[in-house]
């Protein structure tokens, strides 16, 4: 497995490489019953051959059934190498982002770890494979309610949904061993700092519409430290308008 800490640029190119995919890289969609073959050719071309090599991370993203977490219409797609539309303008992510992120996080078996931004779920349950407790927060009703069915459905016990503005965390579950965004803010927000553990990682999209980072950050002693910085682009975070 690559560590972040041997410089940006090889990051970035990594990175490159994997957006690259946001055209699908010539991919056909799967046909709806052959998931479980879908799954493994997922892991090998779009992972590995792009540098995700942290086993326990392959072998979640070759467990979760992602056609479970998008849209009927769009199930035939779910293994394509692109994000998907999956309502209220927003979108499952990249799987090849979601290995990505996840990676990057370093996750460890008794690590509890707050997810913002929700969506369908996909990125919760990846976790859920991964950490002893999954916290996320999505700020759509809907999305929210079909993501907890979706994951209570599949027997994700360790997964807990909250309704609300991501940015401001889950204080009542606080301190986290790492924290993960799945949506754009233009800032790092200051609650996510202070309810990540000293020694914990964040790794967050940070920018407007225009330009944006995916940072990895470490605190330590009591703020955040970028390990590295690339270009991304993600949906921006919505905030309820009455917390502004």
């Amino acid at each position: 497995m690559y560590e972040l800490h041997f410089g940006v640029r090889r990051l970035s190119q990594l990175l490159i490489f994997g957006l690259i995919a946001a055209t699908g890289c010539g991919q056909q969609p799967a046909r709806v019953g052959d998931f479980a073959a879908e799954r493994q050719r997922m892991v090998q071309e779009q992972m590995m051959a792009r540098g995700i090599h942290e086993e326990r991370v392959l072998a979640a993203m070759a467990k979760v059934p992602r056609e479970e977490f998008v849209p009927a219409d769009e199930r035939a797609a779910a293994y394509t190498d692109h994000p998907l539309p999956i309502g209220y303008d927003q979108t499952i992510s990249q799987p090849y982002i979601v290995a990505f992120m996840t990676e990057q996080l370093h996750p460890k078996a008794s690590d509890r770890v707050l997810e913002i931004g929700t969506g369908s779920g996909y990125q919760a349950a990846v976790l859920a494979e991964l950490v002893a407790e999954v916290h996320t927060i999505e700020i759509a009703e809907p999305l929210a309610r079909n993501a907890e069915a979706t994951l209570a459905r599949l027997g994700y016990k360790n997964v807990h949904v909250k309704v609300g503005d991501g940015y401001k965390g889950w204080p009542e579950h606080a301190p986290f061993d790492a924290i993960i965004v799945t949506a754009a803010p233009d800032h790092v927000p200051e609650p996510l700092v202070q309810q990540l553990k000293e020694g914990g990682r964040m790794v967050i999209p940070v920018g407007g519409a225009i330009a944006q980072q995916l940072n990895v950050f470490e605190k330590r002693g009591g703020a955040l430290k970028q390990i590295a910085a690339l270009p991304v682009n993600f949906v921006p975070l919505t905030r309820d308008p009455a917390s502004k």
